[in-house]
């Protein structure tokens, strides 16, 4: 029994010195220490000894026990620190290498574009105004001279929630609100969000909107002239055309499209002007007196003028965008560039 307890702490010394994992060295303690192992088999044949044999043989197997279990807690915690120099090797940051960035952010061509035309306005003295985008029939149409029979109606592709509600057509309900809350002089304009049944690839279901609103007493439509005039030379170019041709608004009389020089071609022809020299940027007009009557204003007394435009086209123009869905995909790439 003596010689074999030895002869098993020389195996499982030798076979300690032979490993360098922990994985190894945790296979070793189970063949040598563990319930079924070498170690355990051997203390089953203590019974088998005289009682004067007994106790030294069990002194010499505790020794042995504690002999394997030192060699193996030595060769763990030498295995362990060597894994962990190798990983604090290879883990190792360079503090000298360059940091990377972090990415920013830009903020979209749309956004830009409202930004620039609400300071430019505020320059001329506009505030901004904001409504609700579900908006009730009545503000979005009727108090806008859009009667119910109305075949302007029919231009206005209406995304309609329930009864008299519907996803607002253009931002002029905002206009009626302030004038139901404020009485002359008013000079606002009304960014925000718009719905309509429309897409292709210059048009959107959703698209953005600027109006403004400008009533007092004397407002002519040379005054009209002169504020878009100003807008367009500060948004465009000091040297940019601009031109107003008779067209028709339920809400305003007389009304006028408002054209710019090509900003392509420089008025000359080109196929996004369609050779004409001239682009399409708002619609304008001296506010209907109808319009006045539905929120309490006196048309005899004052006098103003509105318009409208879409962001979109206006950004188009600005950055030379072929396509309005661009504006709407998310392309980091196309985003990247603003």
């Amino acid at each position: 029994m003596r010689e074999q307890l030895e002869r098993l702490r020389d195996e499982a010394v030798k076979a300690i010195a032979a490993v360098s994992s922990e994985e190894a060295l945790q296979e070793i303690r189970v063949r040598f220490l563990g319930r079924k192992g070498e170690l355990t088999a051997l203390m089953k044949g203590l019974g088998a000894l005289s009682p004067e044999e007994r106790p030294i043989v069990g002194q010499l197997v505790n020794t042995v026990k504690e002999e394997v279990e030192a060699s193996l807690d030595a060769a763990l915690e030498t295995t362990r620190e060597a894994a962990r120099s190798q990983r604090l090797q290879s883990e190792r940051i360079d503090v000298t290498l360059p940091g990377r960035r972090p990415v920013n952010g830009t903020k979209h061509p749309i956004s830009l574009v409202v930004e620039e035309v609400c300071d430019i306005f505020a320059g001329l003295g506009f505030s901004v105004a904001e409504g609700p985008e579900i908006e009730h029939d009545w503000y979005n149409f009727e108090a806008l001279n859009f009667p119910p029979e109305h075949p302007a109606r029919d231009m206005q592709d209406t995304f309609f929630v329930e009864n008299n509600l519907l996803l607002r057509t253009h931002t002029s309900p905002v206009q009626i609100r302030t004038m139901l809350k404020q009485k002359p002089p008013v000079r606002i304009i009304a960014p925000g969000t718009v719905y309509r049944c429309d897409s292709d690839a210059t048009h959107s279901p959703m698209f953005h909107q600027v109006e403004g609103l400008m009533v007092d007493q004397g407002i002519t439509f040379g005054d009209l002239k002169g504020i878009l005039t100003i807008f367009t030379n500060q948004l465009f170019g000091q040297k940019t055309g601009v031109r107003l041709r008779p067209s028709f608004f339920p809400f305003t009389e007389p009304s006028a499209e408002v054209d710019i020089a090509c900003v392509i071609c420089g008025g000359k022809g080109c196929r996004v002007c369609k050779n004409t020299g001239w682009l399409e940027i708002l619609g304008a007009g001296m506010v209907d007196p109808e319009v006045y009557r539905h929120v309490n204003y006196d048309a005899e007394e004052v006098s103003g003028f509105a318009f409208g435009m879409g962001i979109e086209r206006i950004a188009m123009l600005k950055y030379g965008i072929s396509d309005m869905r661009l504006l709407f995909e998310n392309d980091v790439r196309f985003l990247r560039q603003f």
